[in-house]
């Protein structure tokens, strides 16, 4: 969860709060600027940490029957 709100995250118009995605060409379209791409910036950027996606964790299938003994 502190990975969310990490305060080394990459400003870009597609983690702002004014940004919605459109599309799948990589556009965001902002209250503030109209269209712009995904990694523009403005002076307006305001973080909103629910827009980002976590990363996806990979499950190794290298278990043995005494990973799973108690």
């Amino acid at each position: 969860m502190k990975k969310m709100f990490d305060k080394n995250v990459i400003k870009k118009c597609e983690y702002c709060l004014f940004g919605t995605p459109i599309g799948g060409e990589g556009e965001i379209i902002c209250k503030k600027r109209g269209i712009v791409y995904r990694d523009d910036l403005c002076r307006k950027y305001k973080y909103d940490p629910l827009k980002r996606e976590p990363k996806k964790q990979t499950i190794s299938d290298n278990y043995s029957p005494e990973d799973f003994k108690l």
